[in-house]
């Protein structure tokens, strides 16, 4: 009974060290799937001129989920179901620091504002911004994300060792 309390405790440990990871996941796979967004945008527009809720429409799975909600968000903004305010853009989103919402909320607030050219540069100004952003979330990702998991399992066992 003993060695069962003493694996579920490592089980367990390793989970919280997970959950504490996973933050640093879900926030790379964001910039990552918003990045592809600004690049689908930039050639959309510029070549097909393509309307923008389609493109929100056409995204692959992955970047869906990815983008945890904010582009049904912004569909519902486009069909005029809810404003473009802050709060129903990033409604469930908890992950993003302020400023790094504040920059997102004015990408999504100029799209489908401007002419074609000036349109596709801001994008690629926005995807630079996005580009540096994301770069220094992945490298917490590879430090932080993997640090919390090993230290939930090195806690597990120091648990396992202090109660042998």
């Amino acid at each position: 009974m003993k060695y069962i309390f003493l694996v579920l405790l490592v089980c367990m440990t390793s989970f919280i060290g997970y959950i504490f990871s996973k933050k640093y996941k879900i926030r790379a796979n964001f910039f990552e799937s918003l990045l592809y967004l600004c690049q689908k945008f930039d050639i959309e527009i510029n070549f097909s001129r393509e309307r923008l809720k389609n493109i929100f429409l056409n995204l692959d799975e992955k970047n869906k989920i990815n983008l945890k909600g904010i582009d049904k968000n912004f569909i519902s903004y486009i069909n005029g179901e809810t404003t473009l305010e802050k709060d129903n853009l990033f409604k469930g989103i908890n992950f993003l620091k302020d400023d790094e919402k504040d920059l997102i909320f004015t990408f999504f607030k100029s799209l489908g504002r401007s002419d074609v050219d000036s349109q596709s540069k801001e994008i690629k100004n926005f995807q630079a911004r996005f580009d540096g952003i994301s770069n220094q979330v992945n490298s917490e990702n590879k430090k932080y994300g993997k640090l919390f998991l090993k230290l939930g399992i090195i806690a597990g066992l120091l648990l396992v060792v202090i109660f042998i």
